[in-house]
């Protein structure tokens, strides 16, 4: 079993703001892999797709950013699953807009969300995140609650597309294969641009 965790905010005030990309990512996964509904279980949304050993779960934990670690570690506790089974999905705004970054561990680089996830399981957890841009202004909270410009927002959907892929990627062949394919360098760009 896999789990994939999608950071965000709950409540309509943070729908489309920058710091809810993972919650939109998850989302995006879920249609993708034809998931079932999400239900409220452990402090979270959790939606199943496949059986078995294929089974992935999809989690949005509803904690608040800054307190995801708790529903995370109650659903691997419960489940059962392999913190190498799980990746993490969150915005990063010292990225480059729509620039992915997968990483097998590491540190939370400042993002809360990782900070508490961190906290409970320790470092060693893959991560996958999307770019948002750095503040203009220097204000770091106002820039990740609010919202991407009509020109973003066609760049971001792009991050999706190529995000949900990653995702894809790695649940059917493996990290590394998903950090080569989706992690563009200094030379090149990521999958499916110019």
């Amino acid at each position: 079993m896999r789990l994939v965790v999608g950071l965000g905010n709950p409540g309509r005030e943070y729908d489309g703001t920058r710091h809810n990309v993972g919650f939109d990512l998850i989302d995006r996964i879920s249609r993708s892999l034809n998931a079932s509904s999400f239900q409220a279980r452990m402090e979270g949304l959790i939606a199943e797709s496949g059986s078995g050993e294929g089974k992935v779960l999809l989690l949005k934990p509803q904690t608040f950013m800054n307190l995801s670690g708790r529903c995370v570690s109650k659903v691997l506790q419960f489940y059962k699953i392999d913190i190498g089974m799980m990746m993490v999905v969150c915005d990063d705004k010292d990225l480059p807009l729509g620039k992915l970054r997968i990483r097998a561990s590491g540190s939370h680089g400042g993002n809360n969300g990782l900070r508490s996830i961190q906290d409970h399981i320790g470092p060693d957890y893959s991560r996958l995140k999307v770019g948002i841009g750095e503040p203009k202004r220097g204000d770091a909270v106002a820039h990740v609650l609010g919202r991407f410009s009509g020109s973003e927002r066609t760049e971001m959907e792009k991050a999706m597309e190529l995000g949900t892929m990653a995702v894809e990627t790695w649940l059917a062949e493996g990290l590394t294969v998903c950090m080569n394919r989706f992690n563009a360098g200094p030379d090149k760009g990521s999958p499916g641009r110019s």
